[in-house]
């Protein structure tokens, strides 16, 4: 099928590459000229406005806004609900708090419009291993756009777990599990880099552990690869940013009375680090690095904390 993707960052331009990849047409926009030249050379369709992604689609018209969430996002949905019309649908797949998704199904439903949020995970790895989507919308919606689901995504990856909002709703709670799988990682390698007795070789045992043992994951593969010799781990500063998603799921588990101590002290330890120093916080920026391309610090870069 045909649809559009808005905003070609490194998630938007991956998931441009992969749905072209299988055999989808992707009329693509982004702000930077640079952006779209760069879709446009891999197969992409490169529309230069958002009037120009609305009059390159043929009903129903599909388009994904993969931007940052709040402004970016609410700004441009704002502007395609006035391009778009009656049987369109537009899917929000950035972390938008998942409040907003209601209300912005509602005023797109007065011109017609279908609206899905889709919560989105795979980061800079997605391309080739495919994108976990947790979808939330109306089921006449989220069928208009399965085929390009079951696209980017790996086989069992995607799922309509709800209505409207359920698929942020989802994510959010994913990133703030994630924070507490990446804090009990630093932690543990953080009190084996004490030991000086044993001079363990932290690398090594990051390898061995994703052969066999219970606490072997993907986080883990790329815990062994910020390890690696070479890999500039030891030159990374203990800066790490939080996105907003692992507040938002701390702030819901107060709301709704259900004990989260391990998310909420992640959370906690990630901004204890902008004054702290240790192998821990070096290790779970190296791994935001990792898994999602997020910039990090290094002594030779100085500056202010970057996002």
């Amino acid at each position: 099928m045909k649809i559009a993707m808005v905003g070609l960052g490194k998630m938007g331009a991956n998931m441009t590459t992969r749905l072209l990849e299988h055999g989808h047409e992707v009329v693509a926009f982004d702000r930077s000229p640079q952006a779209r030249a760069d879709a446009a050379q891999k197969g992409a369709q490169a529309a230069d406005s958002l009037e120009d992604v609305a009059a390159r689609l043929e009903p129903p018209r599909v388009v994904w806004v993969m931007l940052p969430s709040g402004d970016p996002t609410n700004s441009t949905i704002a502007t395609l609900r006035g391009l778009l019309s009656d049987g369109d649908v537009v899917i929000d797949g950035g972390n938008s708090n998942y409040k907003e998704a209601a209300p912005m199904a509602a005023t797109l439903a007065e011109q017609g419009i279908g609206f899905v949020d889709a919560g989105t995970s795979g980061g800079i790895w997605g391309l080739s291993e495919g994108y976990c989507l947790m979808v939330g919308g109306a089921p006449e919606s989220v069928k208009v756009c399965e085929p390009i689901f079951l696209a980017l995504a790996p086989e069992g990856g995607y799922a309509h777990v709800g209505p409207v909002g359920a698929g942020h709703f989802v994510k959010m709670v994913h990133n703030g599990i994630e924070y507490g799988l990446m804090e009990a990682y630093a932690e543990g390698f953080e009190i084996m880099s004490k030991a000086d007795e044993f001079s363990l070789d932290l690398h090594q045992i990051a390898s061995i552990w994703r052969y066999g043992s219970v606490v072997r994951s993907w986080l883990l593969e790329l815990t062994e690869r910020a390890l690696a010799p070479g890999a500039g781990f030891d030159r990374l500063e203990p800066y790490v940013v939080d996105s907003g998603e692992g507040r938002w799921t701390a702030v819901e588990a107060i709301d709704r009375a259900v004990p989260a101590p391990v998310i909420a002290t992640s959370l906690f330890q990630r901004f204890g680090s902008r004054d702290e120093d240790s192998l821990a916080l070096r290790l779970l920026a190296a791994l935001r690095n990792q898994f999602g391309g997020h910039a990090v610090r290094s002594e030779s870069s100085g500056g202010g904390p970057k996002s």
